[in-house]
C-alpha cells in the first residue's frame, strides 16, 4: 500500500511482519526482537558493513523496531532512491544468511540490551505492569524476552519462526512520500512475487486483566509506579471514551494529574497517563515518578483524580480540549512520511483496509459525557487499581488508599 505525496523529495518504506512478542511461547520469548537485530547482519549479496555503507552512502535510514504484534524493518530515503532501498530491505528479510557466529555474537549485544534495560527503571516498571496484570496472556511478555530464553536460542530456532511467520500472508509493504504506485507493486512483484506458503491462523483470546500490586526493590533514588485497569482492544469502539478520559486525566501539560500532582504541589517530575491497544485486549495506565517519602500521597492524589471521574464526570471544556488535543496530534502526525507510512500499515494490519483519518476524527468527536460515563462505570473500580512500583523499599508496607 502507498500514499503519494508527491510535494516532498522524500519516501518512507516499510517491511511489515505480522509477528511479534504475542507469536512466541514460553521457551523461545524475545525471538522476534532478536531476529529484527539478526537481518542486519549480512545476505549472501550485503554484508553488515555493506548495509550500513548503501544506506550512509544514500544519506538515508535504515531501521526497525519489533512490538508485541508486529515487527517492522523501515527506511527513509530520497525518492530517487527508493528501489535500492527496498531492494536491502526485501534483500535482508528473504536471505540473511543468519551465520551461527554472528549468532553469538548478537545474543552478546542483546543480553546487554537486556540489563540496560533492567538499569532504566523508569522504562522497566512499564514491562513488569503488563507482566503483571496481563501474566497468562503472550501480550504481556516483554519484547526482548530474558537472558535465559536469549541465550538459548538457535540457528534452527530463527529458521524454524521465519518460515512459521514472515509468510507472504502475513508481510505488509507500506510506503508514503513521492512515489509512482504503479512502480512500486512491480519491484515488489519482482522481488516477492516467488515466495509461496502462508501462515496458519493464529489462535487468538482475549487478555484477563488481574489487579495484582507488585513492589520491586532496587537502589534507586526515585519510586516508579504504574498505576492501571482494564482497557480495550483495537475493535472496541470504547476506546474513543477511554482516549478522551486519558487526555483529560494525564495526556498533556494541562491535564489533571500534571497540574494538581506537578504543578500545584511540586511532588513529581514525571506524571502523566497512557493507553495500551492491542487486538486482544488493553488497559490504561498512570505512571509517575517520585521520592519515596511522597509516594502514599501521589497514589493518594492519583486516585482521587481517577475516582473524580468516575463520580462527576469531565466538564464541557475538558471534553473539548481532549478532543482537540487527540485530533491536532492525529493530523500532526501526517506530516512526516514515516507516521503515514506507520499508521497505513498499522490500519491494514488491525483492521484489514486503510482508516481514513476523518473516520478516526469523526468518531472522537462523537464522544459524549454519557459515554464518558459508561466507560468509567466499566473500568474504575478505583479501590482496586493494581500497581506495580520500582524504587528503594525497606520491607514496609506503602498505603496507596
Amino acid at each position: 500500500m502507498t500514499e503519494s505525496v508527491p510535494y516532498v523529495q522524500s519516501v518512507s518504506i516499510g517491511l511489515w511482519a505480522d509477528a511479534g512478542t504475542r507469536n512466541e511461547d514460553e521457551s523461545n520469548r524475545g525471538i522476534s526482537h532478536f531476529i529484527e537485530h539478526m537481518l542486519f547482519k549480512g545476505t549472501e549479496r550485503h554484508s553488515a558493513r555493506d548495509i550500513a555503507d548503501i544506506f550512509d552512502s544514500l544519506g538515508g535510514q535504515l531501521n526497525a523496531f519489533t512490538e508485541k504484534e508486529f515487527t517492522c524493518y523501515y527506511a527513509k530515503v530520497l525518492n530517487e532512491h527508493l528501489h535500492t532501498a527496498l531492494d536491502i530491505l526485501a534483500d535482508m528479510v528473504l536471505n540473511s544468511l543468519l551465520d551461527p557466529k554472528e549468532i553469538e555474537l548478537e545474543k552478546k549485544v542483546v543480553l546487554e540490551e537486556i540489563k540496560r534495560h533492567e538499569d532504566t527503571p523508569d522504562d522497566l516498571v512499564h514491562d513488569l505492569f503488563a507482566d503483571t496484570v496481563w501474566n497468562e496472556h503472550p501480550l504481556g511478555r516483554p519484547v526482548l524476552g530474558t537472558a535465559k530464553t536469549v541465550a538459548a536460542l538457535s540457528r534452527e530456532d530463527l529458521t524454524n519462526y521465519l518460515a512459521a511467520n514472515y509468510a507472504p500472508n502475513s508481510i505488509v509493504i507500506s510506503a508514503a512520500g513521492n512515489l509512482v504506485h504503479e512502480d512500486l507493486v512491480q519491484q515488489v512483484t519482482d522481488l516477492f512475487g516467488s515466495r509461496q506458503g502462508s501462515r496458519s491462523l493464529v489462535k487468538r483470546f482475549p487478555t484477563v486483566f488481574k489487579g495484582k500490586s507488585m513492589e520491586i526493590k532496587k537502589p534507586t533514588e526515585q519510586v516508579h509506579f504504574c498505576l492501571g485497569t482494564r482497557g480495550y482492544s483495537h475493535q472496541d469502539w470504547e476506546k474513543y471514551p477511554l482516549a478522551i478520559i486519558d487526555a483529560t486525566l494525564g495526556g498533556g501539560l494541562s491535564s489533571r494529574l500534571f497540574q494538581e500532582i506537578r504543578e500545584n504541589r511540586g511532588l513529581a517530575y514525571a506524571i502523566g497517563s497512557y493507553l495500551v491497544a492491542h487486538r486482544e485486549g488493553g488497559f490504561f495506565t498512570v505512571y509517575g515518578g517520585t521520592s519515596m517519602e511522597n509516594l502514599e500521597e501521589v497514589l493518594s492524589l492519583t486516585r482521587k483524580e481517577l475516582a473524580n471521574v468516575l463520580q462527576s464526570n469531565i466538564s464541557d471544556d475538558e471534553l473539548m480540549r481532549a478532543k482537540n488535543q487527540i485530533r491536532g496530534g492525529l493530523v500532526l502526525g501526517l506530516e512526516g512520511m514515516t507516521s503515514r507510512m506507520i499508521r497505513m500499515a498499522k490500519s491494514q494490519l488491525y483492521y484489514g483496509r486503510i482508516v481514513p483519518i476523518e473516520e478516526i476524527i469523526d468518531a472522537v468527536l462523537k464522544v459524549s459525557h454519557e459515554d464518558i460515563e459508561a466507560v468509567a462505570q466499566q473500568i474504575f473500580d478505583v479501590e482496586s487499581f493494581p500497581i506495580v512500583a520500582v524504587g528503594p523499599f525497606d520491607g514496609r508496607k506503602v498505603e496507596c488508599g
